[in-house]
């Protein structure tokens, strides 16, 4: 059954605003998070800016901070009707009052942060459940940056590095929260340099979809399999399926694996791609006549 609900997710950024932590806080210029994809999170929910929000900012280290600053972003789009859950322990991710908020809500965001403390904290609790059945059951919107968007999918890249990302066992992968599944997602892309990783956990598992998704830019999927490119920059999908072989299996860990014949497309914003069907429609902008 195709869910009812809408996921976005977005690869995060570090001077554009989608609240991604740096080693100085948050970033000063957040126009385009709230002027874009905001606003779509925004549009897309059920009462749009009269809808109930919540912002979750488990994965935060400084969650007072980034939900304070979401509060105030959505005050610029004049949605009001904001709550923050920093959730910190699954005794609270089971609490009563909390499950009561999320099934309120009309609209929850995973903010950035550690993808693992997503997985660990909400894994198999009441909030993560009541999370999946409105999502497949509700016109409801789970939208989630950085490592809000790593911990969407049932396969979850959670450790590894980009210079070391294609040698043996360098990239772990463990469960996410699930709203999506046959794919696996990573952050911040293009700007970091992860295709390695997405190549190696494509490698690993080639009928699972790899997703980069690049700095200012996200993927609002509805119906469960069509995933439309949102923002300003890139998505860079990593397709398995056809590939004809690697050395994964036969060298030791730590020593560089090759692969042959894999697929790779590069999306950008009102590109859709038919996650069923594993087709991409490029959308051609009609470009303006000079006079």
């Amino acid at each position: 059954m195709a869910p009812k609900g809408k996921l976005i997710i977005i690869g995060g950024a570090i001077n554009t605003g989608s609240f991604t932590e740096t080693t100085f806080g948050l970033p000063q210029n957040m126009n385009f998070f709230e002027r874009g994809i905001l606003k779509r999170i925004t549009v897309e929910s059920a009462k749009n800016t009269l809808s109930r929000f919540e912002i979750i900012t488990t994965a935060s280290l400084i969650p007072e901070k980034v939900g304070e600053e979401y509060v105030k972003a959505f005050a610029q789009l004049d949605v009001s009707n904001v709550g923050v859950l920093n959730i910190g322990n699954r005794e609270q991710a089971n609490a009563i009052e909390n499950c009561e908020r999320i099934l309120a809500a009309d609209a929850i965001i995973f903010t950035g942060g550690d993808q693992l403390r997503l997985s660990s904290i909400f894994g198999g609790t009441a909030m993560h459940q009541i999370m999946l059945d409105k999502y497949m059951n509700e016109d409801f919107v789970i939208a989630g940056t950085s490592a809000g968007a790593a911990a969407s999918s049932k396969n979850m890249i959670y450790q590894g590095s980009s210079k070391d990302a294609l040698l043996k066992g360098e990239v772990k992968i463990t469960g996410g929260l699930g709203f999506i599944d046959g794919v696996i997602v990573d952050t911040h892309f293009v700007q970091r340099g992860r295709i390695g990783r997405l190549l190696y956990a494509a490698a690993s598992n080639p009928g699972i979809l790899g997703i980069g998704l690049g700095e200012d830019t996200g993927l609002y999927i509805s119906n469960g399999n069509k995933m439309e490119a949102i923002g300003s920059g890139m998505v860079i999908l990593v397709d398995g399926r056809d590939m004809t072989d690697t050395n994964l299996t036969d060298v030791e860990m730590g020593q560089p694996v090759s692969i042959k014949n894999m697929t790779v497309h590069v999306m950008c914003d009102g590109d859709v791609y038919d996650l069923t069907a594993h087709q991409l429609n490029i959308h051609h902008p009609k470009v303006a006549e000079i006079q």
